[in-house]
């Protein structure tokens, strides 16, 4: 375990961190090839999320993603851990959360055993060093991020706004610095800093002080076309035309949510899902009462689903231009 303790140890890791990031802009030289590679693992990144996506990579930032369920910011973590071949860490935010939970805890049990030992071999119990040793240290995602072996990882801190606001305070030092102090051990800093990946729906404010340390991209839905590249990326027994209409019919209800009681409308997790279940039942064309019978894969919401009436799937599939010829 690196602890800084030293100007060489630290000249060290930063020339390290500059190897890292002259390896990265030469793996990936332009914003079009982010694009590509990208798309090689199947996400559909248009030029805005590329650009902010290559400089997190060049400027080693964390990124922050916000915008609505389903619009694809965690799948943006997972495909950049199978681009750059690197482990996926994962830190799954809730009320609640606490650095225990989410940086380290001490193995309370296993120090205590620590201190019978010694006891029993007539040696006290222990001095402190020995007892706060890093054998007795239980790494959570933060930390294990900062020690994961190279090449590094991709650490995603997913729906950070669902946490409270005082445990923005426990994030701040590892976004700045990458890195976090355990006042019985010292600074630990990342000797491959992670590809840091932040998402959030906006159920809440983030602070400024998160925000500064971060570059930052909204994301929106995507338009039809690109929806259908993911939809037969990712169900390629989906016909084209098939795949065309569920992309249109899904834009089209998300477009009239300012018009309709939905709670939520679907996200490009439930098209890929539906195309799924449509695939499933050997459908080859919409129809209302197809559309009725698996509104559950499109919605998650029963108010939303006894919404779905046969004389508004009818609307939505002429206003789509959905409807079976």
């Amino acid at each position: 375990m690196r602890v800084t303790n030293s100007e060489g140890a630290a000249s060290d890791r930063y020339e390290r961190a500059d190897e890292s990031r002259d390896a990265m802009s030469a793996r990936f030289p332009t914003i079009d090839s982010v694009v590509d590679n990208l798309r090689e693992v199947g996400y559909y990144a248009n030029r805005r999320l590329a650009t902010a996506v290559f400089l997190a990579l060049k400027l080693n930032r964390p990124l922050l993603l916000e915008g609505e369920p389903g619009v694809g910011k965690t799948e943006l973590a997972k495909a950049l851990a199978k681009m750059l071949q690197r482990s996926l860490t994962r830190l799954q935010c809730y009320d609640g959360l606490e650095q225990r939970e989410a940086v380290y805890e001490w193995n309370y049990a296993a120090q205590l055993l620590h201190i019978r030992a010694a006891e029993a071999a007539g040696k006290g119990g222990g001095s402190e060093a020995t007892l706060y040793d890093s054998r007795y240290l239980l790494r959570r995602p933060l930390l294990q991020a900062l020690q994961a072996p190279t090449p590094g990882t991709v650490l995603l801190i997913d729906e950070v706004d669902r946490a409270d606001e005082p445990f923005e305070a426990f994030l701040l030092e590892y976004l700045g610095e990458y890195q976090v102090t355990i006042p019985e051990l010292g600074t630990i800093k990342a000797e491959v800093p992670p590809i840091t990946i932040l998402t959030g729906n906006r159920t809440r404010e983030l602070s400024d002080a998160v925000k500064r340390r971060c570059l930052y991209q909204w994301l929106d839905f995507p338009d039809a076309q690109r929806e259908l590249s993911i939809i037969l990326q990712l169900v390629p027994e989906t016909s084209e035309v098939l795949g065309e209409r569920i992309a249109s019919f899904a834009r089209h209800l998300r477009e009239a949510r300012g018009t309709t009681d939905f709670h939520r409308v679907p996200g490009v997790a439930e098209t890929v899902e539906w195309a799924r279940a449509l695939n499933a039942l050997g459908i080859v064309e919409l129809d209302p009462d197809i559309v009725v019978d698996t509104a559950g894969v499109l919605f998650k919401d029963p108010d939303d689903i006894n919404g779905l009436t046969r004389q508004r799937v009818e609307g939505f599939l002429q206003a789509s231009g959905a409807f079976a010829r």
